[in-house]
């Protein structure tokens, strides 16, 4: 009995290192090994191997090096009995170099998974592949979830992932963060990927799940460590957009899993460390007085976050930020966000007609946020019949179940 209690432990033990680890030992796997799908394999085989051993020889010392270490040896052990079958000298060759370990393999573990988004954010990569592959690679999406966040069929989305991994390695992309010259002109897509990761990770595309904190944790992870190797403004703006969206993450939901608006959080719940940390980083890249997207999101979100209570919220400045926004990156999903921030404002008579501009463009027609958007306009103008006719149209748009229960509720209360 004791025995099994011992090796349940160590199994449990061994999934919280999986979660937490994997990824920063697929990372390193690859900047040692040079190949995706090689390091892939090897990652497998050293959890394979940590099941095995570590109920018999008990935890070691440092989890995240011991998979590392048998991770390798394991894919020279595969190369080996591959290179049996072929007379290539080069492919023995290779096997040596990698068998050739530097003492000081270990002192650049903490900027894989920097090196490694740069690799898969490489411009020679389209832009979806770019995403997908940093999903794939950096936050252990599976194929399925990837899928649904692109709205393509699972085999599509994997085979974009294959030519990806195949062009690196037919290209020879390096394994490398940017020299400085090279950083600003590479920081967009990597920032955009971090946020893609983050926006699944605080609205989860699907499932019973409003949330997940692990995608959330990751980006901002990443956020910190492009902050510390490149402390631009926008890089800032990033990260103190995605700690004050974070911030708020234990009162989006009820105890039952149920979607909380804004206005109706309870704010104690709200972390005001975050938040701190948040504003700070808000001020800074504003100062720079390079404003860019993130980091006038950033301050919109800042002047959400510093009201004491919903009817504190300044409306005209958010107002005015958005219109900055606007003018700076011009998109549908700008002009609907500031157009409920005019309802707030100026009501939901002007606040609606903006909203059916919007609609009437043709871009956000199956966008489910902004027939809710306009459901909830015609519902405080008492348009009983346009607003029922929207949250209808905005559930049938809706994959995620916390979001589905919240609308089916509103059509049930009209």
């Amino acid at each position: 009995m004791q025995s099994t209690r011992a090796t349940d432990a160590v199994h449990a033990t061994l999934d919280v290192v999986y979660r937490r680890e994997s990824r920063r030992v697929l990372a390193t796997l690859i900047r040692l090994l040079g190949d995706f799908d090689l390091a892939e394999e090897a990652l497998h085989d050293a959890f394979r191997a940590a099941l095995e051993q570590w109920p018999r020889d008990g935890l070691p010392a440092n989890p995240r090096s011991w998979l590392i270490s048998v991770g390798r040896f394991k894919a020279i052990d595969r190369l080996r009995r591959q290179s049996r079958f072929t007379a290539l000298d080069e492919s023995s060759a290779a096997v040596d170099g990698l068998a050739a370990l530097p003492e000081e393999w270990e002192e650049g573990v903490e900027d894989d998974r920097l090196r490694l988004i740069f690799t898969c954010c490489h411009p020679s990569l389209a832009a979806e592949a770019q995403i997908a592959l940093t999903l794939r690679e950096m936050c252990g999406l599976t194929t399925e979830e990837i899928a649904a966040a692109f709205l393509v069929r699972p085999p599509t989305l994997a085979q974009r992932i294959v030519r990806a991994k195949a062009k690196i390695k037919d290209a020879g992309i390096p394994y490398r963060v940017p020299e400085p010259a090279e950083l600003p002109a590479r920081l967009d897509a990597v920032l955009r990927v971090i946020y893609l990761v983050f926006n699944e990770g605080y609205a989860a595309t699907s499932g019973e799940s409003l949330t997940r904190a692990d995608l959330s944790a990751e980006a901002i992870r990443l956020g910190r460590l492009l902050v510390e190797l490149l402390p631009e403004p926008e890089a800032m703006g990033l990260l103190a957009l995605m700690l004050l969206h974070d911030s708020r993450r234990a009162a989006r939901s009820s105890p039952d899993g149920d979607l909380v608006l804004l206005d109706d959080q309870d704010r104690s719940l709200w972390n005001r460390a975050q938040i701190d940390e948040g504003v700070a980083l808000t001020e800074r890249a504003l100062s720079s007085r390079r404003l860019g997207p993130y980091g006038l999101q950033a301050a919109i979100a800042a002047v959400h976050a510093e009201a004491a209570e919903p009817a504190a919220t300044d409306w005209a400045q958010i107002v005015g930020l958005y219109d900055v926004l606007l003018r700076l990156e011009p998109s549908p999903v700008v002009e609907l966000n500031r157009a409920v921030a005019v309802a707030m404002r100026d009501g939901p008579e002007a606040g609606l007609a903006l909203v059916d501009r919007v609609l009437e463009g043709g871009d956000l027609g199956e966008y489910a946020l902004a027939h809710a958007a306009r459901a909830d306009l015609c519902r405080r103008l008492g348009r009983g019949a346009d607003a029922r006719a929207s949250y209808e149209r905005a559930l049938a748009l809706t994959p995620q179940e916390p979001q589905r229960r919240f609308l089916r509720r509103r059509l049930q209360e009209l």
